[in-house]
């Protein structure tokens, strides 16, 4: 388990967190497709908090993409870096992500974030600032639509629906990964066509609604951070 360090230039509030997501944004690569779903290596990271004692846990398991295995893992523990600000949580998450992804013995391959990319009020969230720090693909995965407004879409597994803006553009996809159940919302975090995300995003959940990527983050993040309780 590695201990995060959080960056001395790291954000201290609002306003100095919305400039820096205003000078990366332009940063995001939109145009590249992303690597061929069921190949290479899949990552998913996730985080735990107990904001009770001010403690954080993130962890970044890589699976085989065409079997799913788990091939490696890593945690991370630390303080929490930033306070809950609704559309700022990638300042409250991303040192801890770092760390866990800096702990893998090798690269991660594509990235899978339990959060928004472009499907994001400032088009900037999570999936993309991950992508944008580190270089690597990054998708973004979500419980819910945050801001967000679709319209009705089939019953059946892989229907999908444009998640749009107030100006109507389209920022990511509700997408059904089980049939007749609540869909997932998928967005473009960085050097991942939208398209592509969604194709992934099936490809990873094959027996349940989330991603098997995020599923096994959660669990481990989850354990982390009990352990880390536990000794404190």
């Amino acid at each position: 388990m590695t201990i995060i360090e959080t960056p001395s230039d790291w954000p201290a509030d609002e306003a100095a967190a919305r400039r820096i997501q205003d000078e990366l944004r332009d940063r995001v690569v939109r145009d590249e497709p992303g690597p061929a779903p069921g190949t290479g290596l899949v990552t998913g990271v996730d985080v735990a908090y107990d904001d009770d004692r001010d403690l954080v846990a993130a962890a970044a398991v890589v699976l085989d993409a065409g079997t799913l295995d788990v091939v490696a893992e890593a945690t991370a523990v630390g303080r929490v870096a930033f306070p809950y600000v609704p559309g700022l949580l990638a300042f409250r998450e991303l040192p801890a992500v770092l760390a866990a992804l800096a702990a893998l013995p090798a690269g991660p391959g594509l990235v899978v974030c339990d959060g928004y990319g472009r499907a994001h009020p400032r088009r900037f969230g999570l999936a993309s600032h991950l992508g944008v720090l580190t270089g690597l693909p990054v998708l973004g995965v979500a419980k819910n639509p945050f801001t967000f407004t679709h319209g009705p879409l089939g019953e059946h597994r892989g229907a999908a629906a444009p998640l749009l803006a107030g100006d109507g553009e389209e920022v990511g996809r509700a997408l059904r990964t089980r049939e007749g159940v609540k869909p997932v919302y998928v967005s473009a975090g960085h050097r991942v066509t939208l398209d592509n995300a969604c194709a992934h995003t099936l490809r990873l959940t094959p027996r349940y609604r989330l991603p098997e990527t995020t599923r096994r983050a959660d669990a481990l993040c989850r354990a982390a951070l009990r352990e880390a309780t536990a000794a404190r």
